[in-house]
C-alpha cells in the first residue's frame, strides 16, 4: 500500500462505506480544488474588509484624534500600514503555499506549539464570535426599515441572524463556486453603496458644504496615548486584509493572483473609506458622529428622503457578504487545523460530492449559533483582540527568521527587510498598547488564551493514552463520515 493510501485507511470496506466513495478510484482526486480567480480572490478581501463598521460609526478614530483632519489621516496611514502588513505576506503566502495564513506560518517557523495557540484562540472565540456579531448586525439592518422609531425586537433580531449563519453555512457546504460567487455579488452591492455615499459627498461640496474641512485641526487631541488608541481603531476596519492567505491553495495561480489581489483590494479600500469619511463630514457633523449616531443612515434619512431606507439594506447586504466572507475562510482555518492533527480529523474531510470542507463548514456554523445565546459575545472579542495583532507579528517575524533559517527557501516575492522591520516595530507597539489601556482586559484575554495549553498537552502532545480512547475517537470518525459522506483529501504537493 503506498503512503497516498495509507492515509485513507479509515475508510474501507468493512467499515460500511461504499466502494464508490473512496478516493483512489475518483479519476481527479477527492482535494479541494483551486477555484477562486483573480476577482474572486478580490471580493474575498475587500468583502471581508468592508463590514458594517465604515456605515454605522466612525466614532472609534475621531472620538480619540478629535478633530476631522487627523481622523482622516489616520485613515490614511491606516490604510498604508495594513499595504505594508499585506506586502509582507505576499512573500510568505508565495513562499509557504499552504492554506491558515498566521497559523501555516508560525507551525512552519516556530512549532507545533505556538501554532496551537494560535488557532485555538482563533477558532474558539475570535472567528466565531465575529461571525455572530457581524450575523446579528445584519439581522438589526434587515428589520430596521420596519422599526424606524423603535428598537427591534431581540428575538427577532436573533432568529433572523441565525437564519443568516444557516443559509451560508449551506451555500459553503455544497458548492465553493457558489460561496465565492455570493461573496463577489454582496460585495458589488456594499462597494456600490459607499460609491453612492462618496458621490453623494461630491455633491454636497459642490453646494459648498464643507464647513467641516475649513479649520480641519480644530479639537486635535493632544495626548499621544489617545491618538495612538485612534490608530489602533482605525486599523481594526482594515482587519480581514489577509484572508485570502486563509484560502490559497483553492487560489488560480497564486504566486500571481495573490499579491495582484492585495494591492487592488488594499488600494481600494483606503480609498473608498477617506473618501467616505469625507462624504460623512459634509453632512453629518462631528458631534453627531461623536453621539454614537449610526453615520450612514443618519447622512441617508438627510439626503435621499423617502428613498432612505435603501441604506440599511446595503447594510445589511454588506454585513450578510461579511459573514459569508469569514465562514469561508475561518473554516479552512479548521480544515487545516484538522488536517495537522491540532483539530478533529474529521474537520480535515472533504465531501466526495461536492469537493468541499463540509465538516469544518457546520462546526463553523454551529459554533457560531452557539454564541447567539451569549450575552457577552463584544466582551469576549475585546478580550483576546490584541491576540490578532499578536498573530500576525509573529507571522512577519517568521519572515525575518526563514530569511535567516531557509536563505534558500523559493521566495517568488520577495520584499525589503525594510517592511517587515517596520511593520515589526509597530505591531509591538499595537500588542503592548492593550496592556497600558487595559490592563484587566488584556489579562483576561492572556488567561484565555493560555486555556488552550492543558488542551494542546492533553489532547496532542500525550501520545500514550490509553486505547479505548482511540478506538472511541475512531468510531466517533468513522460514524460522522458515513453520516457527511466525507473522506481525508488526497496528498498534494503546495
Amino acid at each position: 500500500m503506498t503512503k497516498q493510501k495509507q492515509s485513507y485507511d479509515v475508510v474501507n470496506d468493512k467499515d460500511g462505506i461504499p466502494a464508490a466513495l473512496k478516493p483512489d478510484e475518483q479519476s481527479e482526486g477527492i482535494t479541494l480544488k483551486p477555484k477562486i480567480t483573480l476577482l474572486n480572490g478580490i471580493t474575498v478581501i475587500v468583502g471581508s474588509i468592508i463590514g458594517s463598521g465604515i456605515f454605522v460609526s466612525p466614532k472609534g478614530v475621531i472620538e480619540n484624534c478629535g478633530s476631522v483632519g487627523l481622523s482622516l489621516i489616520i485613515w490614511l496611514l491606516s490604510g498604508l500600514y495594513s499595504m505594508v502588513g499585506a506586502h509582507c505576506y505576499s512573500e510568505l503566502g508565495t513562499a509557504i503555499v499552504k492554506s491558515g495564513a498566521d497559523y501555516a506560518y508560525i507551525f512552519v517557523t516556530f512549532g507545533p506549539v505556538l501554532a496551537f495557540l494560535r488557532i485555538w484562540v482563533e477558532c474558539v472565540v475570535v472567528r466565531p464570535c465575529t461571525l455572530t456579531i457581524v450575523a446579528l448586525t445584519f439581522a438589526y439592518y434587515v428589520i430596521e426599515p420596519l422599526f424606524p422609531d423603535c428598537s427591534q425586537p431581540d428575538d427577532a433580531v436573533r432568529i433572523l441572524a441565525a437564519l443568516c449563519i444557516m443559509v451560508l453555512t449551506f451555500v459553503n457546504a455544497y458548492d465553493v463556486k457558489l460561496s465565492t460567487r455570493v461573496q463577489d455579488i454582496f460585495t458589488y452591492a456594499k462597494v456600490l453603496a459607499l460609491i453612492l455615499i462618496i458621490i453623494t459627498g461630491f455633491v454636497q461640496l459642490g453646494r459648498g458644504q464643507y464647513e467641516a474641512f475649513l479649520n480641519p485641526f480644530e479639537h486635535t487631541e493632544p495626548d499621544i496615548g489617545k491618538i495612538s488608541l485612534a490608530f489602533y481603531s482605525g486599523l481594526f476596519a482594515y482587519n480581514g486584509w489577509n484572508y485570502l492567505n486563509f484560502v490559497i491553495e483553492e487560489l488560480k495561480d497564486p504566486y500571481k493572483n495573490l499579491p495582484k489581489a492585495i494591492w487592488i483590494s488594499i488600494t481600494m479600500v483606503t480609498v473608498i473609506y477617506v473618501l467616505t469619511n469625507v462624504a460623512y463630514f459634509t453632512t453629518v457633523e462631528r458631534k453627531e458622529i461623536l453621539g454614537g449616531a449610526a453615520v450612514a443612515v443618519m447622512f441617508s434619512k438627510r439626503l435621499y428622503s423617502f428613498m432612505w431606507w435603501l441604506m440599511p439594506i446595503f447594510v445589511a447586504l454588506s454585513t450578510f457578504g461579511g459573514v459569508n466572507g469569514i465562514l469561508f475562510t475561518t473554516s479552512r482555518l479548521f480544515y487545516v487545523g484538522g488536517r495537522e492533527g491540532h483539530m478533529p480529523q474529521i474537520l480535515s474531510m472533504v465531501s466526495i460530492q461536492r469537493l468541499t470542507p463540509m465538516p469544518a463548514v457546520m462546526f463553523m456554523g454551529l459554533l457560531s449559533m452557539l454564541y447567539l445565546f451569549s450575552s457577552d459575545i463584544y466582551a469576549l472579542i475585546n478580550y483576546v483582540g490584541f491576540a490578532t495583532w499578536l498573530s500576525i507579528g509573529m507571522s512577519i517575524v517568521a519572515l525575518l527568521v526563514l530569511r535567516k533559517t531557509q536563505p534558500n527557501l523559493n521566495r517568488p516575492i520577495k520584499v525589503h527587510l525594510f517592511w517587515p522591520i517596520l511593520y515589526t516595530i509597530v505591531t509591538v507597539y499595537l500588542v503592548v498598547l492593550p496592556l497600558y489601556a487595559s490592563p484587566v482586559e488584556t489579562g483576561i484575554g492572556c488567561l484565555i488564551i493560555a486555556t488552550g495549553i492543558p488542551v494542546y498537552i492533553i489532547f496532542i502532545a500525550w501520545k500514550d493514552k490509553p486505547k479505548f480512547i482511540y478506538r472511541y475517537m475512531d468510531s466517533m470518525t468513522r460514524t460522522l463520515q458515513k453520516f457527511l459522506m466525507v473522506v481525508p483529501e488526497e496528498k498534494k504537493e503546495v
